[in-house]
């Protein structure tokens, strides 16, 4: 498999070259790095050279970096048996061309990466979120959105309407002691008190 990945990677650094930012082959998938300005000449030519098969679009964010956002998308070539990892860098004010003009399918997965990440996509014919609420603030996959968030959103039977209310922890917080789990914990869960003891 390596060397069918091996010779493949050699063929598209020959027939892409500029297009590249990189490449490498890791964990027996092929990995290309692409700009935003190169990224449809990438996949075209990967869709016209047997990888007809979509897989999916995501998100993945490092804040630290100056682009903090990759694109990645996946595609594979059943005739080939191979697949391969498209990468693209970007920030939150750059856009990323859509692909649904090769792949009509990465529409839902494009609007999923804009409303979870914040990722902006040229060209998408209904770029709007999915899955979080019309009025929501934020984009809760970025490493930065807070844990808890700030506001709960449930139907209330009684008003017949979806109310919003500031959020509430359902439980304490508890000290766990993940040092050495086979030691056990310091304190008595609930229930331990009923136990035995030799």
């Amino acid at each position: 498999m390596d060397e069918s990945l091996t010779a493949y990677r050699d063929l598209l650094a020959e027939k892409l070259g500029g297009s590249l930012v990189g490449h490498q082959i890791a964990h027996g998938e092929l990995t290309l790095e692409a700009t935003p300005e190169s990224l449809l000449a990438v996949v075209g030519f990967l869709k016209a050279d047997g990888f007809v098969s979509f897989v999916d679009v995501c998100g993945v964010d490092y804040p630290a970096r100056p682009k903090r956002f990759d694109v990645v998308i996946h595609l594979l070539s059943p005739a080939k048996n191979l697949r391969v990892r498209v990468k693209v860098a970007t920030d939150e004010v750059t856009f990323v061309p859509s692909i649904t003009g090769l792949f009509p399918g990465a529409l839902w997965f494009e609007r999923e990466a804009y409303d979870l990440y914040g990722i902006l996509f040229s060209g998408h014919p209904d770029l709007r979120r999915l899955l979080t609420d019309y009025g929501f603030d934020g984009h809760p996959l970025r490493k930065d959105f807070p844990t808890t968030g700030f506001v709960e959103v449930r139907y209330d039977d009684e008003l017949k309407r979806v109310v919003y209310e500031p959020v509430q922890l359902a439980q304490e917080f508890r000290s766990f002691d993940f040092l050495s789990p086979w030691e056990g914990t310091e304190y008595v869960l609930p229930g331990d008190e009923k136990a035995k003891t030799n």
